[in-house]
């Protein structure tokens, strides 16, 4: 609506978009809250060590990052917005010790 302002009358495209103009006021002139200022701090903290640590940490270790950081926060809410930037760690397989297959010089017959 903003950069719409010189084409069409205010009025008319609150109308349209049914929206009153009052409220429209009142989010041009809203400030950002301080909690969605500190939640924009942690998310770009988050995508740091995400991005630092290759994509291996998941919450439990970004969030021990953050508490050495002075960051107050629970393992669920780093979770949660892990979720909404649409990072997962990966996650490696644990190593199994498979049983060697001996090789066919071992099979055959010695003969000295």
């Amino acid at each position: 609506m903003k950069e719409h302002r010189s084409a069409f009358r205010l009025e008319k495209m609150c109308i349209t978009l049914q929206v009153s103009r009052s409220g429209y006021y009142k989010w041009l002139g809203a400030k950002t809250s301080a909690q969605a200022l500190r939640k924009a701090a942690v998310q770009e903290r988050i995508r740091y060590h995400f991005n630092d640590h290759k994509g291996r940490y998941g919450s439990p270790k970004i969030t021990r990052l953050l508490h050495q950081e002075g960051y107050t926060l629970t393992e669920r809410t780093v979770s949660v917005y892990m979720r909404q930037m649409k990072l997962r760690s990966v996650v490696s397989k644990p190593y199994r010790d498979r049983p060697r297959i001996p090789s066919t010089t071992t099979l055959l017959p010695r003969t000295h």
